[in-house]
C-alpha cells in the first residue's frame, strides 16, 4: 500500500528526537555541514578565513556566556557546558558561511554554491539545536518541537459545566462504574486563573481533565496542581513532561479515573524567578495557595477537601511544591518534589536574601523548607521525593530534604531513577508515583 501524503507528514512529525539514533544523526549532519563550509582550495581561506571564524565564534560565545552567567543570571545554576559547546558549533557554521561570502564574493552569485553553503549552515544549526535538546530531553518528537499538540482540547466552558449528580467515596474507584459513552482519552483546557488576592502576573494555566470528568454522573476527582521549572512555562508538562500520555494511560487502567491536573504558572514569565514566595519579587505563594485553589473550586466540579489535593513539580517546581507543602499544609497536605533544589535560590544565599527580602535572613527562613522542617511538625503530611541517579547538582539536596521531612513527622519516601536533570526523568517520575499519589488522594485503594 502506498502511504498518503498525510501519512508521510505524520510519520515525519512523529520522528523521535531524543534517541541514540537521533544523536548519531545530529553528529553526522554537523560533520558534513562543517566539512562543506570549510572545504575550499585557498591558502588565504585556510590561514586567515577559518581561524578568523573560529576566533569570532569564541569571542561571541564567550561574551554571551559572561552575560548570561555573571550579568543577566536568569538561571539559578550555570548552563551545562554542552549547551555552550553546541551553541558555539551553530555560531561557527554561520561565521564560516559569512566568511566564505566575504572571501569569495562570486560564490554569492553562483546560485548552486550559495544554496549549498546556506543549506550546510542550516543543517549544522539544526543539528546543534537537536543536541541541545538532548541535554534536556525537552522535545521528544519533531511534532512537539514545532509546537503541534497531540492531545484533545476542549473549551473552558465545557469544563465548567456541572452535572446534577456526582459520585463520591473513598476510595472513589470502589463507588465508580464508567458509562459506555465515556470518552477514551482525557482533554486539556486553557484557563486564565485570575490573581484576585495575590496580584501575581500569572500566565494561563493548562488543565488536564481525565475521561471520567466527561460523564454524567461525574465522579468528584482529586486535584493535582503541577508546576514547571525555571526557565519554563505550563506547557512544559504537556510537551517534555508527557502529562497527557501519562494520565491517559493511568486512566485507561482505572476505568477513566485520574486526578484533575492543574498546571499552574509558578513564575510569571519564561525567565522570571519569584522563588515561589511572597516577597519583593512577587506574591507567587499567595497565588498558588489562595487564588488557584479558590478558582478551581469555583469553576471545576472536583473534590474540594484538602485530603484530595496535592502539589507537585519538577526542578524549580519541585522546590516550590515542598515550599508550599511546608508553608501551607492545610492547603496541600500531599506533595511531589521531583528534582527540587536544596533551597529556593537565585544562585547563592546572599543574593537571594538581598533581592527577595532586602537582606532579612529571618524572612527568608520563614519561607525556606529546610528551616520550616527543622522547626515544625507535619504529622498529617505526606510526600514523594524523586531524583535522578546522575543528577549531580540536585541529588544530595533531595536526599537531605527527604531525611529532614521524615524527621519532621511527614510520611515521605525517596525514589531514585536512572537519569539526570531532564524531562525524560521527570516524565518517568510522574508515571512512577501515580499509583502512590492516587491512593494518597483517595482515588484508588
Amino acid at each position: 500500500m502506498i502511504m498518503s501524503w498525510s501519512g508521510i507528514a505524520d510519520a515525519m512529525l512523529d520522528v523521535q528526537l531524543i534517541t541514540t539514533a537521533a544523536a548519531v544523526t545530529f553528529w553526522c549532519l554537523t560533520v558534513v555541514g562543517i566539512a562543506v563550509l570549510v572545504a575550499r582550495r585557498s591558502r588565504r581561506w585556510t590561514v586567515v578565513g577559518i581561524p578568523g571564524a573560529i576566533a569570532a565564534t569564541l569571542v561571541l560565545v564567550g561574551l554571551a556566556a559572561l552575560l548570561i552567567e555573571k550579568v543577566w543570571r536568569p538561571f539559578p545554576d550555570p548552563l551545562p557546558h554542552a549547551v555552550y559547546a553546541w551553541s558555539a558549533t551553530a555560531v561557527l557554521a554561520v561565521a564560516l558561511l559569512i566568511g566564505r561570502w566575504l572571501f569569495r564574493r562570486r560564490e554569492r552569485r553562483h546560485i548552486p554554491v550559495a544554496v549549498g553553503l546556506v543549506v550546510a549552515a542550516a543543517l549544522v544549526a539544526t543539528a546543534a539545536a537537536g543536541q541541545i535538546n538532548l541535554v534536556f530531553d525537552a522535545y521528544p518528537t519533531v511534532r512537539s518541537a514545532l509546537g503541534l499538540s497531540v492531545f484533545r482540547t476542549v473549551p473552558l466552558t465545557e469544563a465548567q459545566a456541572r452535572t446534577a449528580t456526582t459520585v463520591t467515596g473513598t476510595p472513589l474507584s470502589a463507588q465508580w462504574s464508567p458509562p459506555p459513552d465515556m470518552p477514551s482519552t482525557g482533554a486539556v483546557v486553557s484557563a486564565p486563573i485570575p490573581a484576585a488576592t495575590s496580584g501575581f502576573p500569572a500566565r494561563e494555566a493548562r488543565i488536564y481533565l481525565p475521561p471520567a470528568y466527561f460523564t454524567d454522573p461525574r465522579p468528584e476527582l482529586p486535584v493535582l496542581v503541577l508546576l514547571a521549572g525555571q526557565p519554563g512555562s505550563p506547557d512544559d508538562w504537556l510537551v517534555g513532561g508527557r502529562l497527557t500520555q501519562t494520565m491517559d494511560a493511568f486512566a485507561a487502567q482505572h476505568d477513566g479515573l485520574a486526578p484533575v491536573v492543574v498546571v499552574a504558572d509558578g513564575t510569571g514569565g519564561q525567565f522570571a524567578n519569584p522563588l515561589c514566595m511572597d516577597s519583593r519579587l512577587g506574591n507567587a505563594a499567595s497565588y498558588l495557595t489562595v487564588d488557584v485553589p479558590a478558582w478551581v473550586k469555583q469553576n471545576l466540579q472536583i473534590d474540594q477537601e484538602p485530603r484530595a489535593w496535592a502539589i507537585g513539580g519538577l526542578s524549580y517546581g519541585g522546590t516550590c511544591a515542598l515550599q508550599l507543602a511546608t508553608l501551607r499544609p492545610d492547603v496541600y497536605p500531599t506533595f511531589l518534589d521531583i528534582s527540587g533544589q536544596a533551597e529556593p535560590t537565585l544562585g547563592d544565599r546572599a543574593r537571594t536574601v538581598q533581592e527577595a527580602f532586602g537582606g532579612d535572613d529571618a524572612a527568608f527562613a520563614r519561607n525556606n523548607p529546610a528551616d520550616l522542617l527543622a522547626h515544625n511538625r507535619y504529622p498529617d503530611s505526606a510526600g514523594a521525593f524523586v531524583v535522578g541517579l546522575d543528577d549531580r547538582e540536585y541529588r544530595a539536596g533531595v536526599e537531605q530534604l527527604t531525611a529532614a521531612a521524615r524527621a519532621a513527622g511527614m510520611d515521605v519516601h525517596l525514589t531514585e531513577l536512572p537519569g539526570g536533570h531532564t524531562f525524560s526523568l521527570w516524565s518517568a517520575a510522574l508515571e512512577k508515583e501515580m499509583p502512590w499519589l492516587s491512593r494518597r488522594l483517595g482515588l484508588t485503594s
